[in-house]
């Protein structure tokens, strides 16, 4: 009688088997989130470095940066790719083939920089559509054009950044943030006011400094890659290896709906924006300061997003989809209860936070008002960003892709405008009902990537 192979166990949901999880997931978040946060702070420091020089090159910075981060979360969300390839990978133990992904992944961030390094050099036309002082125009076009030599660096960084999530190792991550930080600084300092036999360049000066911090990074990390001894159980990396077309094609059909994902929610928040800037100054700087806070929280959930994809991708590698399942499960857990922590706060000390931000008693009116619906869209943010990240590491990202605009475009964005500026509906509840919005499409893709996580994790789907 021929026996049959017995299927493996599934693992108990235990006290012990969740506080691993909850340890690992946390290893893997953490310098994520500093990494975040040291980006976060480059910008900052661009801010105020350029604002100390002219209102004109502060008002150059901020545009071009609103023309060039859409792009560069474009491009960084496809080259996440990576990670899912790579992580099945390394919990299947197949280190033979991780080296190939990382190099057909850098070919196609090359392709993606050298493309950002064109676009961004030619936004002239862009610029003239919009209603700029001549002077404000020039400084961002040069700005742009200094930023978009960095762009090449910025794309290869991405993909060396999402190989090295793959394999789980993100310290080094969080290192290259906190140098590139540290470089930015001296940098801006040099490039603005003219520094070392440099002329003074202002808010252009702003641009070349961030390009350079982009190599910098890049050449830091690939250093780190090349001779950290964290990555020597892996065959040589950065052998010369011919672009094969087929896998790159594979990489686009699983990164392209994730950048256009990052890219959807980007757009929904220009948009709300610019209908926003209709309502008068102070109601736009109430929502600048609640939309600035709340992007300093979603740093964290996010980069809980990026753990629980490479732990769902490994479980998915070692053939143990029971175990992934209980990595997407305990993710959302985890992001879901930090959002709850987040939520709280927010309710208990919106005045607090608007206080920080400015001195002017309106606009932090208008801020504490918005940072109650801030409040409650912590929960279904944290929900759909961490089942988001779980469908990556199950390499599913066509379909989240169409959850998000269908979310934000078709639920998020009308809502808002119906409730903030529609005539017929004559609310006219201004900044408040565009996040009454953005409240219910967060809720709506939450609820839909909910579902489509509890279908492609389900037992009978799995492979």
């Amino acid at each position: 009688m021929v026996k049959r192979a017995m299927p493996k166990p599934e693992p108990s949901i235990s006290l012990a088997a969740g506080l691993t999880e909850l340890r690992q997931l946390w290893r893997l978040s953490l310098p994520l989130i500093l990494a975040q946060l040291s980006h976060m702070a480059m910008g900052f420091v661009d801010t105020v470095m350029a604002g100390r020089v002219s209102p004109a090159d502060l008002a150059a910075v901020a545009i071009g940066s609103s023309v060039w981060f859409p792009v560069m979360l474009f491009v960084a969300g496809v080259l996440m790719a990576i990670t899912p390839i790579v992580a099945q990978l390394y919990g299947a133990a197949n280190h033979d083939r991780i080296p190939t992904s990382l190099r057909q992944g850098l070919w196609m961030a090359l392709v993606l920089g050298l493309g950002g390094f064109l676009l961004l050099g030619n936004m002239e036309w862009l610029l003239k559509l919009l209603d700029l002082e001549p002077e404000v125009r020039r400084l961002a076009a040069g700005y742009l054009s200094a930023v978009a030599w960095g762009f090449p660096a910025l794309a290869l960084y991405q993909a060396l950044r999402s190989f090295s999530e793959g394999v789980s190792l993100t310290r080094p991550i969080m290192l290259i943030g906190f140098l590139g930080l540290a470089c930015n600084i001296p940098a801006n300092y040099i490039f603005i006011y003219g520094k070392l036999g440099l002329p003074p360049m202002g808010g252009v000066g702003c641009g070349w400094a961030t390009a350079l911090v982009m190599w910098v990074m890049m050449l830091a990390l690939a250093g780190l890659i090349l001779y950290g001894r964290g990555y020597r159980f892996l065959p040589p990396l950065f052998a010369w290896e011919r672009p094969d077309f087929k896998k790159i094609v594979h990489m686009l059909r699983l990164g392209f709906p994730i950048g256009i994902s990052f890219f959807i929610e980007t757009s929904l928040f220009a948009a709300i924006a610019l209908l926003v800037a209709s309502l008068g100054a102070v109601v736009v700087a109430g929502h600048q300061v609640a939309l600035n806070f709340t992007s300093l929280l979603f740093m964290v959930p996010l980069s809980f997003s990026q753990a629980i994809t490479i732990r769902v991708g490994q479980a998915i590698g070692r053939r143990e989809p029971a175990k992934a399942r209980f990595a997407a499960l305990c993710g959302a857990l985890t992001t879901l209860t930090t959002a709850v922590l987040f939520a709280t706060a927010i309710l208990l000390w919106a005045p607090a936070i608007a206080t920080l931000y400015t001195p002017d008693l309106e606009v932090r009116q208008v801020a504490a008002n918005l940072l109650f619906f801030a409040a409650l869209f912590q929960i279904s943010d944290a929900i759909q960003v961490s089942a988001a990240g779980a469908l990556r590491g199950y390499k599913d990202t066509r379909v989240p892709m169409f959850i998000t605009f269908f979310a934000f475009w078709f639920v998020g964005l009308p809502l808002g405008y119906l409730l903030g500026l529609s005539e017929p509906v004559g609310l006219h509840l201004g900044a408040q009902g565009f996040w009454i919005g953005l409240v219910a499409g967060l809720t709506t893709a939450a609820i839909l990537q909910s579902a489509r996580l509890w279908h492609v994790s389900h037992p009978r789907n799995r492979p």
